[in-house]
């Protein structure tokens, strides 16, 4: 059925007051009030990198209860799968090349011309997330959440909470929002001690040796990470047909942001590759952000804006514009197409490679996703009546085109960025 034009607003304004809030529930609340009602939403995602690079599997149920009072509780669970091969850091040769896992067992081969992929990346996460959220009275809302995700080498527990304060008839909304993170890394084969030299068995006489020169590359098995984030957002009614929204956040991370599994290559003259060391990151990053939405309806399509711009005191700079169209039809059906695009600077530390004989510098790391990059997102979401429900089948196109400096010798003429696409197919249903 086609909404009227103040209840289609009304979803719009809502929709943007319930992002800028954590979602959960209280205690004290009558959830088994006649007039609670329940919804559901789940949704499985598929996400696949070309080259037998990345496949990620997703699925996310989600539960949400809306009492008499408005008092809101939400419960989600997300388990999710990765497989593939994944980039080193390591630079491409001419020759084939070995390189040791890391967990010092075993090792893999990559060919000439070839990035090097650690093909043994896997991973699986199971994320629980609850929370709820509450009016004090007729100007305050609060809310309150907490996380919990799981994976083989990575915990992480959170916690946050925000304030909401309304003015002018709740035209206008103002939150302060904070949110803990408790991170626990426990690589495997221990975290390697930053930009030492990786060994390879072939270099020593038998296996002890090869072994304890490995473990003097080890440094601990678990390493922690802190992270603080403080959030001020503003929500304003523009009129009937349009809502807007603008944040200022702060975080602070401190604690363990190393890659264990990340290497960067010293090269010669040549570009030869002599050995290749474990990255070394900062142990503490300043970030601030700050994001603009707004949401507008124009006759048939309902207009969605965003644009992000976050600075970090790695020297990262990014910027993110998000544009959705969404049609509704008068059968219930909708139709949504989506762009995204994103362009970032790379990190102060970001060395494709290391040059011989010069000073190691006290951090570095190859990882693509801190190099200077654009990135390119078109999809197409569709919805569907199904009953008194809703279907939905999202299919998007990601391309990501890092770039950087030319390598000396062989280096110049091989691929030391390449592109990464990826196909996004999401299935979604809301009961």
């Amino acid at each position: 059925m086609q909404l009227k034009q103040e209840r289609r607003f009304a979803s719009i304004s809502g929709s943007l007051m319930i992002a800028s809030q954590a979602l959960v529930a209280p205690a004290q609340a009558d959830w088994f009030d006649d007039d609670a009602q329940w919804r559901g939403d789940a949704a499985l995602l598929y996400y696949g990198e070309d080259g037998d690079r990345v496949t990620a599997l997703e699925g996310t149920l989600q539960l949400t209860r809306l009492n008499a009072d408005e008092q809101q509780l939400s419960v989600a669970a997300t388990f999710d799968s990765l497989t593939g091969a994944t980039p080193t850091g390591a630079v491409p040769q001419n020759t084939a090349q070995t390189f040791t896992r890391p967990s010092g067992r075993g090792e893999y081969a990559v060919a000439p011309g070839d990035t090097p992929l650690d093909d043994t990346f896997r991973d699986t996460r199971v994320q629980l997330n609850v929370g709820w959220s509450s009016a004090l009275n007729n100007d305050w809302d609060y809310d309150l959440g907490a996380r919990l995700s799981k994976e083989y080498d990575y915990t992480s527990l959170g916690v946050n909470g925000g304030a909401v304060r309304y003015f002018d008839r709740k035209n206008t909304a103002l939150r302060l929002g904070t949110a803990l993170f408790f991170d626990t890394i426990e690589p495997e084969g221990r975290a390697p001690l930053p930009l030492t030299a990786m060994p390879l068995r072939d270099d020593f006489a038998d296996e002890a040796e090869f072994a304890a020169a490995f473990a003097a590359t080890r440094g601990n098995a678990k390493e922690h990470k802190q992270t603080a984030e403080l959030t001020l957002g503003l929500t304003q009614v523009i009129n009937q047909w349009m809502v807007t929204q603008l944040n200022y956040s702060y975080a602070l991370v401190d604690g363990y942001q190393t890659d264990a599994f990340k290497l960067v290559s010293v090269v010669d003259g040549d570009g030869v590759a002599q050995r290749h060391l474990y990255e070394a990151r900062p142990d503490q990053r300043n970030k601030h952000a700050v994001f603009w939405q707004t949401k507008a309806h124009f006759g048939a399509p309902v207009l969605d804006v965003s644009y992000r711009f976050m600075t970090d005191d790695w020297d990262i700079d990014s910027h993110t514009l998000d544009l959705r169209l969404n049609w509704q039809f008068s059968n219930g059906h909708s139709l949504e197409p989506h762009l995204r695009l994103y362009r970032q600077s790379a990190a102060e530390f970001y060395r494709p490679y290391l040059i011989d004989g010069a000073p190691l510098p006290e951090y570095a790391s190859a990882d693509y996703r801190l190099a200077e990059m654009d990135t390119y997102t078109l999809g197409l979401k569709y919805v569907l009546p199904v009953g008194q429900h809703h279907a939905s089948v999202r299919l998007e196109y990601y391309l990501q085109q890092p770039d950087g400096p030319t390598g000396p010798g062989q280096l110049a003429e091989l691929e030391l960025y390449p592109e990464v696409q990826a196909v996004i197919l999401q299935l979604g249903y809301r009961f």
